[in-house]
């Protein structure tokens, strides 16, 4: 994960983010601020995910945001 991808894009990214995990609040967000292991943490507890997994959603949203 590029957390300098993440953290200078945030802004940008967070209603992104918000429009692909519906579930996550605009406070999960907020604390968030671009630290991308709170954010699989969210999903994990959003989601019922386990770890790996939201981890690897949240490098495949990285990846895919660098490429757009």
């Amino acid at each position: 994960m590029n957390q300098d991808t993440i953290q200078g894009n945030w802004k940008q990214l967070s209603g992104k983010i918000k429009s692909h995990w519906g579930k996550l609040t605009d406070d999960d967000l907020k604390v968030a601020e671009g630290n991308a292991e709170y954010l699989s943490g969210r999903l994990q507890e959003r989601y019922g995910m386990a770890r790996d997994e939201a981890d690897k959603q949240v490098k495949a949203f990285e990846k895919e945001m660098r490429h757009h």
